[in-house]
């Protein structure tokens, strides 16, 4: 038997041992796993035989607790780099360990979505807001555009029932093997295809290029439509990048399209026979992603066939347009239309630049081929100084010179010619690579595309940094690397630099665009005609592609515009706009505080000549509360405030049993619109003066959410010397479908010509929160 004297060295012994088994285990318990991102061109000669085992060995150079770090995977296809399990201090130090790009948090992926339904609130336990089917609640989705790919999964039909016996929609049989009888079904109801304008302006179509029936030879129509209400199709992506399950915003909605855009263009007769056709059918939503600028309503096509959709209960979503950051560059600004900006998701494709110097850049690719870039550095060479053109930089078709560019990477400006033709040019000139640089119009908005050869984006900044440093380097070289899908990008939603802005120029006192939804890097059904990049040479065919634009915020805005007119058939297309637009938010919130959503154009904050009234929060949407309504009678007082004349109104009415009455005073401050535009004169041009302007608009406010009282607020940004008065500033409802009238009285000190500010207009009860933007501007 021991003494308690000879077991003391023994316990403390045991103490110390079980000290140390607790701190290992809390060393592993702070450990999570991380993706780590690796410049192969930075490898040491003496691993050249095995890159794990410099992976190996850059681990362990930065695991210093026990045990030590684990590795789990080695790549070296999809990416150059490695998992393993790290704790905070050992991801710290590995990212600024030579040879490193980045290491980034693992993310949890769930096979269910494009991302934008997450990203948007409407996954998962959500769903329970919207029906999920039946005949009341069905609604028809009318996508005007390039027509569709019926072969696609995304217009699987399982699971609907029957469609609605009130449907009137045709399909037509046409080339190209569009069968009437296989191609729609219970989600694809209709399509139809209208040619006569465009072949009547441009000649008989090219059939051996196109298709004289609904098929989809583009894409576009593909995409939108189903971004739309496309069906649920899991194991989606584009060369396994964004992969998911693909589905559109409603994906029990019904899908009818209606071909009216071509190889040509898309011609106003033709999309105005498609407008027709489509509210003869009996479609709720009409979404185009097509506009022509901006124009008086009584000669906007558009515009006049929006008109007469609204009248008879048709909700009409367009696109702004992609000419942005420019100011008043929107198109489609009617106040009867839904003008629908982009924004980006909170997903990315990061590449990296990797120079010979050692720094590296960060950019984005969708690139995938069989054949990346060497593992060394291969020189790299400006455009401009690979060429004979002045112009160049921007890669343009037959601007390279073969012999300096052989072999290279080649650094391109963005501009005039579209960027995947860029990486054409370059790849047929014989270079090995291409940079995309962004120019200033750009700024640091990065846009992904399935080039043809190795490629990444970059942002101005980056761009300017590669180019000095192929400016004072002798021998620069460079490699790509692509690194796959990364999610939980912050900050996101940012406002997208191509994006059309206000002021609206037809009508200054209507503040467009009226809101933003996604519209970057948009995972959706493509055509089977095309490849990703659209171009003739792209041989590759795919399920789904990846593209940006303001087209793909338009059809999310459509979808989302479906799902609250299943949920409340009762409302108007001006109720379900209200009810989309005064639950959007235009700033980030978390952690306690909040701050404006920004400007990918300028990485400043954004204005609601930017975003409208801000982001797109459809589970908020469901249940605004309150909605501001509006009917046709109100849209021909807006145009009698216009000063139109009765044939200009019969353009835009269709007929002349509408009329201004003589003895009635119109004011486009009246129009119940669900934001405001105060538009301020200024006399003299210089703001001199004490002299003030009061702007006087009226609201009316319909409850959708019982009873409730309301207390208004106002908040003003970069708005001195502006007053605004509300009356009155409370709001007490008792039932559903009561109205209750306010006025705003908005007083302002003489301004410089050119000067803007902004503001909101907040009602709550406390659970309900009905914002309104505000801007002023003075001319």
């Amino acid at each position: 038997m021991r003494s308690i004297g000879m077991l003391r060295p023994l316990l403390l012994a045991l103490a110390v041992a079980a000290a140390a088994t607790t701190a290992v285990a809390v060393a592993a318990d702070k450990r999570k796993t991380y993706i780590v991102h690796m410049a192969k061109s930075a490898m040491p000669a003496e691993y050249a035989d095995d890159h794990a085992e410099w992976y190996g060995a850059s681990l362990r150079s930065v695991s210093t607790s026990t045990p030590a770090a684990k590795m789990l995977y080695a790549y070296d296809t999809v990416l150059h780099g490695f998992s393993a399990r790290l704790t905070p201090q050992e991801a710290s130090d590995l990212a600024s360990a030579d040879g490193v790009l980045a290491v980034n948090p693992e993310a949890r992926y769930e096979l269910h979505t494009t991302r934008t339904p997450e990203f948007l609130g409407i996954a998962g336990g959500q769903e329970g807001l919207f029906p999920q089917s039946g005949t009341a609640a069905d609604v028809v989705v009318g996508v005007l555009d390039t027509g569709a790919w019926p072969e696609s999964k995304s217009y699987d039909d399982a699971g609907l029932p029957e469609v609605p016996s009130w449907w009137k929609g045709a399909c037509e049989s046409g080339a190209s093997g569009f069968d009437a009888a296989s191609a729609c079904n219970r989600k694809l109801v209709g399509a139809r295809f209208f040619s006569k304008g465009y072949e009547a302006a441009m000649g008989p179509m090219d059939t051996d290029r196109e298709s004289r029936s609904p098929r989809d030879d583009d894409g576009h129509g593909t995409h939108t439509s189903s971004t739309a209400a496309g069906a649920a199709v899991p194991g989606a992506s584009l060369f396994g990048f964004a992969a998911g399950t693909a589905r559109g915003m409603a994906p029990r909605a019904r899908v009818a399209v209606y071909k009216v855009c071509w190889l040509g263009g898309c011609f106003s007769s033709d999309i105005l026979a498609g407008m027709d056709a489509a509210v003869a059918d009996g479609c709720g939503v009409l979404s185009l992603s097509l506009g022509g600028g901006a124009a008086d309503y009584s000669r906007d096509s558009v515009a006049i066939g929006a008109f007469a959709a609204t009248e008879q209960n048709v909700l009409v979503s367009c696109s702004a347009g992609n000419a942005g950051p420019g100011s008043s560059t929107l198109s489609n600004v009617a106040p009867w239309i839904t003008t629908v900006g982009a924004g980006t998701l909170d997903r990315d494709f990061p590449a990296y630049v990797v120079l010979g110097d050692g720094k590296n850049y960060t950019g984005v690719s969708l690139y995938s081929g069989n054949k990346p870039l060497p593992s060394a550095p291969i020189p790299i060479v400006y455009a401009a100084n690979a060429s004979n053109s002045t112009a160049g930089n921007l890669c343009m078709p037959g601007t390279l010179t073969p012999e300096k560019v052989a072999g290279k990477i080649v650094l391109c400006d963005r501009g005039v010619s579209a960027r995947v033709q860029k990486g054409l040019v370059v790849r047929d000139a014989g270079g090995a690579g291409m940079v995309l640089s962004n120019t200033a119009a750009n700024g640091q908005e990065l846009v992904a595309d399935a080039h043809l050869l190795p490629a990444a984006g970059v942002g101005e900044r980056e761009g300017t940094a590669i180019k000095s440093y192929v400016a004072s380097d002798p021998n620069p070289t460079a490699t790509i690397v692509v690194a796959g899908t990364q999610v939980g990008v912050r900050p996101s939603p940012v406002v997208a630099a191509f994006s059309s802005r206000g002021p609206n120029m037809v009508t200054p006192e209507i503040l467009k665009p009226d809101m933003i939804a996604p519209g970057v890097n948009i995972l959706a059904a493509w055509t089977g005609k095309a490849g990703p990049t659209g171009l003739e040479a792209d041989t590759r065919r795919v399920g789904f592609n990846i593209i940006s634009g303001t087209s793909m915020s338009c059809p999310h805005v459509s979808g989302l515009a479906a799902l609250l007119r299943s949920a409340h058939p009762e409302w108007s297309p001006a109720a379900v706009r209200s009810a989309l637009m005064t639950t959007a938010y235009a700033s980030y919130s978390g952690g306690g505080s909040s701050s404006p959503l920004l400007d990918a154009a300028t990485g400043a904050a954004a204005t609601p000549f930017d975003y409208g009234a801000g982001h797109v929060d459809p589970a908020r949407a469901v249940d605004p509360g309150l909605v501001y309504d509006l009917g046709t009678r109100d849209y021909v007082d807006f145009l009698c405030a216009l000063k139109y004349s009765s044939t200009m109104i019969a353009a835009v009415a269709r007929s002349g049993q509408y009329a201004c009455a003589e003895n009635k005073t119109y004011s486009v401050g009246s129009l119940n619109y669900p934001s405001f535009s105060v538009a301020y004169s200024t006399a003299n041009g210089d703001g001199g003066g004490d002299s003030t302007t009061t702007v006087t608009h009226t609201r009316t406010l319909t409850s959708v959410g019982g009873a409730g009282t309301y207390k208004v607020s106002t908040a003003l940004a970069a708005a001195k010397g502006v007053a605004v008065d509300v009356e009155p500033a409370e709001l007490e409802f008792t039932k559903v479908g009561e109205k209750k009238s306010y006025t705003v009285k908005f007083t302002s000190k003489s301004q410089p010509s050119g000067t803007t500010g902004f503001g909101r207009l907040v009602w709550s009860d406390g659970k309900h929160s009905v914002a309104s933007p505000i801007a002023f501007t003075w001319t």
